[in-house]
């Protein structure tokens, strides 16, 4: 289809979600992107009658659920409907125990206190909401005591080993159901206090390094917060050493994993999604994310699936083969794959996330359904539907990779990339893409010669086929960054300034009025088996 055919089909689309509208022709793709619009709809309601709406879990999992609906899930959901999320965030602080604990759940029972249930730093999704929001203040001044609160509860109730860890009590307090990292574990605490631990096990408490992780990434977002609103940062960032301090305690050099460390101080070695959890909390240099991304995130016999990313070690003789259950024992899980861009988008690896996600677009595209998991083999939809974090995945991947992403941060991304046809069924091979920021209607179209960025209908960007431009929020473009495994060429044209560009995957080259001036970064981590 001619770009301008395509762009007549964006803007006369009547299916918007937010300021956003999407098109794509030559595949499925754009079938599915509407069927997430409108079951997303489905998953936002309030949880009592008179109750604001919430962001809900979905599928078989009533409510919102802190390790996720309140957590990545709303920050994906920022970019598209941020009320909903700023909602979805007060409603877990009003709900908070009077002795400083956060709910793990709230239903329309109530909350939930039964584990703590932690996977994304909720306070880093606070600060990030403030930052994309215009800066309320009076939203700050209430998440953050509540968050201080939690921080406390936990120092005093999951540490009992002194160690300055965060300790698991039980499997639910990870969400790894199935998964043979707590084989021997009950799944609750005893008497759903999640104060306790079953003193018969012999193993616990365990020592979890994804546990302690999330809480040094929130300490050192609790220090961001705190100085916002005039508070004194030093003592967050110096227990945010502290906590990094215990996750070493974790590590094993020789195999470049962090385990659980149970009572007797030996390690769990159970090679799991734990690894990304880890490294989506931006607590480890980038040289360990790196090492860990050639070793065993595109590692073919690790976690390097034909539809990555796997929950368990591939070559583990515990994996789990059954993707129509709930388990983190092995199949692909949506909540995996939502969290990925968190780690590697901090550690510079747009180029490698775009690899492995194609074959889940490819995937997601034809199945029909937003299942919790899926076949690592054959990307079939696995365990229940309608689940928001497989719905907002999707979304989220849409605008990433296809489209215009806004960050907290101010800038704005137009991702030039057209899905690969990684089997032999189509996805889409041309797109459009329209946000709407701060009045401006910005436009993106991708085809396979390159992509056309649109400002309010004039052209004011062109670019080759495989690289993000980045600008800022009235669409100024100051970078460029490579997205592919071989390196781009072509003409770059910002505003009517033409200059012909190389850019090797994750490069980065920085632009000023249309012209290069310098460049760094750059160079991509194959998969391997």
């Amino acid at each position: 289809m001619p770009r301008h055919d395509l762009l007549d089909r964006l803007r006369s689309s009547p299916v918007r979600l937010g300021e956003v509208r999407f098109a794509a022709t030559g595949g499925p793709l754009e079938s599915a992107w509407r069927q997430a619009v409108d079951e997303l709809a489905g998953c936002i309601h309030p949880l009592v009658d008179d109750g604001p709406p919430l962001l809900n879990e979905g599928g078989v999992y009533p409510g919102s659920w802190l390790e996720s609906t309140a957590s990545i899930n709303a920050e994906v959901l920022d970019r598209f409907l941020p009320h909903v999320t700023h909602a979805t965030h007060l409603a877990f602080a009003d709900a908070q125990r009077a002795d400083g604990l956060l709910p793990y759940k709230l239903t329309a029972d109530g909350p939930g206190f039964a584990q703590i249930q932690m996977v994304t730093p909720f306070a880093r999704c606070v600060w990030r909401h403030y930052l994309a929001t215009g800066r309320d203040r009076d939203y700050l001044a209430r998440m953050y005591p509540a968050l201080a609160r939690h921080d406390a509860w936990l120092a005093e109730h999951r540490d009992t080993r002194g160690t300055g860890g965060v300790e698991a009590f039980c499997t639910y307090d990870t969400g790894h159901d199935r998964s043979p990292r707590f084989w021997g574990v009950p799944d609750q605490t005893p008497g759903g206090d999640a104060a306790r631990f079953d003193p018969e096990s012999g193993i616990l408490p365990f020592v979890a390094p994804d546990l302690t992780a999330n809480v040094a990434c929130q300490r050192a977002y609790l220090a961001r917060i705190a100085a916002e609103l005039g508070d004194d940062p030093a003592p967050w960032l110096e227990r945010a050493g502290a906590s990094r301090a215990a996750l070493d305690g974790c590590f094993d050099a020789d195999d470049g994993l962090w385990y659980d460390v149970d009572a007797a101080g030996r390690f769990v070695r159970v090679q799991s999604d734990v690894l990304l959890r880890v490294l989506a909390c931006e607590v480890v240099p980038a040289e360990v994310f790196d090492a860990a991304l050639g070793r065993y995130l595109l590692h073919t016999r690790k976690f390097f699936s034909a539809y990555p990313f796997t929950s368990l070690a591939l070559d583990d003789p515990r994996f789990d083969h059954d993707f129509r259950a709930n388990s983190w024992g092995g199949p692909v899980n949506f909540l995996t794959l939502i969290r990925a861009p968190q780690a590697f988008e901090h550690y510079s690896r747009a180029a490698e996330l775009a690899f492995a996600l194609m074959p889940v677009v490819a995937a997601v595209a034809r199945m029909g359904r937003f299942p919790q998991v899926i076949s690592p083999w054959t990307g079939e939809p696995g365990y229940t539907e309608q689940y928001s974090p497989a719905i907002l995945w999707l979304l989220d991947t849409v605008e990433r990779l296809f489209g215009i992403l806004p960050t907290p941060e101010g800038e704005l991304w137009f991702s030039g990339l057209v899905p690969r046809r990684v089997d032999h069924h189509d996805v889409a091979d041309a797109l459009a893409y329209e946000r709407t920021v701060d009045g401006v209607r910005f436009e993106l179209v991708n085809t396979y010669e390159g992509a056309v960025g649109y400002r309010d209908g004039v052209e004011f960007l062109r670019m080759p086929h495989g690289v993000r431009a980045i600008a800022g929020r009235d669409g100024r473009v100051h970078a460029v960054v490579g997205l592919t495994a071989r390196p781009v060429r072509g003409e770059l044209v910002i505003d009517g300034v033409r200059t012909e560009v190389e850019v090797a995957g994750n490069e980065r080259l920085d632009v000023d009025s249309g012209r290069v001036v310098s460049r760094r970064g750059g160079g991509v981590v194959l998969p391997r088996s």
